[in-house]
């Protein structure tokens, strides 16, 4: 297990590296006049040029003024510190302000996947070709062709200004229920997914030779289902679960939007439209690294469903 945790430790730091290379170099190094990127759109004064020049290191030009800024930069950001954006506010306090919102959001979307999602999966590959299973594929189908930038209104309309069951908008410092409808469309691409991948893996594990052996030993369904065939069902929805918790831990910038959000999703959104190109690289190794630690756990808890992954 240690030698299994140290190998993907080891690739997680070559995935960190190799992706901030690649994020600081789209932002940064295709810009003809870097101090302009910096600023965006707005003028740039000889004063702000200099103070600029001589913080980010761009009197060094050429590929190895270019490396030089990033490892700069990485070696900052190993030891905490994000910078600042082109508005002047620390990054950490940016992201500090809006990680509680963003968390609070894709603990709702994760809650209402498994609660929902996972259990009527199972549900759905057990009575396979039943009138459940036939009206879950419908719904899933119909939640997967809507995209998300056209949900979000419709439900934002429906539920929250139409009808009123939720608040229409989050506000700066929303509570649980404020983020109750967001985190449910958040959610619901990932619910049909989940659905759908369970319920496969349910169907296709109720067909093993090993529960036809249990049946056979006389086990009562329940057990079988319970223990065994629930398991086994498991590992591709846990695979699945993790990359969507890093998915919805970076917040969703159209959900977040719509909804009026301040958290990650949206605070990266402003980044890119402003192209406040310090705050969106910044928030974007955050990102990396929620995404690696994300998958290192699933890794893990395949070797605690499946104890053959440990030595492979």
């Amino acid at each position: 297990m240690f030698r299994f945790i140290l190998r993907r430790l080891l690739q997680m730091v070559l995935a960190f590296f190799g992706t901030t290379l690649i994020v600081y170099a789209l932002m940064f190094a295709g810009q003809g006049d870097p101090i302009q990127a910096l600023a965006g759109e707005r003028p740039v004064t000889a004063a702000q040029r200099a103070y600029l020049t001589e913080k980010f290191h761009l009197d060094k030009t050429g590929i190895d003024g270019f490396f030089y800024r990033y490892f700069d930069y990485v070696t900052n950001l190993l030891q905490g510190d994000l910078g600042q954006s082109l508005t002047g506010r620390q990054i950490g306090d940016i992201l500090a302000a809006a990680w509680p919102v963003t968390i609070k959001l894709a603990l709702i979307a994760m809650a209402v996947t498994i609660l929902v999602g996972v259990t009527a999966g199972v549900l759905a590959g057990i009575r396979r070709a039943s009138i459940f299973d036939n009206s879950t594929l419908l719904l899933t189908l119909l939640v997967l062709g809507i995209p998300t930038i056209v949900l979000a209104p419709l439900a934002q309309y429906f539920l929250g200004v139409k009808w009123q069951l939720f608040p229409p908008t989050a506000g700066a410092e929303p509570d649980l229920y404020a983020l109750l409808l967001p985190g449910i469309v958040l959610g619901s691409l990932s619910l049909a997914t989940a659905l759908r991948l369970t319920r496969t893996s349910v169907a296709e594990n109720l067909r093993a030779d090993y529960v036809r052996t249990a049946r056979s030993k006389g086990l009562v369904k329940r057990r079988i289902v319970g223990i065994h065939v629930l398991r086994n069902s498991l590992i591709p929805v846990v695979t699945f679960l993790g990359v969507e918790l890093g998915n919805l831990m970076s917040g969703a910038i159209i959900t977040e939007g719509v909804f009026n959000i301040p958290g990650v999703g949206f605070n990266l959104f402003r980044g890119i439209r402003t192209e406040d190109g310090p705050l969106v690289v910044g928030i974007v190794s955050v990102l990396v690294v929620v995404y690696l630690v994300s998958n290192l756990v699933v890794d893990v808890l395949y070797a605690v469903l499946d104890p053959r992954i440990r030595y492979e």
